[in-house]
């Protein structure tokens, strides 16, 4: 399923997603990576069961360097702000929400090449 963007930085925008899931999974948690087709668009979806992000933190993620208070994992904040920058500059969106059992679930729309 071919999508719109630059293949170089939507490979980079999966591999922050899966690395972000990996990272703030509890030890032999679970990551769950889908991808499918859905109303025209691919559908990414990457689902962990860590901690997941506070609601009133959710668009504050997105900010470059932004770091979630009392977070103890490393790192530059810089992740989710280049998952959205790549997302938008192919018209795609990107939403948070809830796993079913807790944890976070990232979903990404790319309008598919030709639509």
């Amino acid at each position: 399923m071919p999508v719109i963007g630059d293949g170089t930085m939507l490979r980079e925008m999966i591999v922050n997603l899966v690395d972000n899931a990996l990272r703030y999974s509890a030890a032999g948690g679970t990551v769950t990576v889908k991808l499918a087709v859905v109303d025209g668009e691919a559908v990414l979806t990457v689902a962990d069961d860590g901690p997941g992000i506070p609601v009133d933190e959710r668009d504050h993620v997105f900010e470059r360097f932004y770091r979630i208070a009392g977070s103890t994992e490393e790192g530059s904040g810089l992740g989710l702000a280049i998952v959205r920058e790549v997302v938008e500059n192919a018209g795609g969106r990107v939403t948070l929400g809830d796993g079913a059992a807790g944890g976070l679930v990232v979903e990404v729309r790319l309008p598919l090449a030709g639509s």
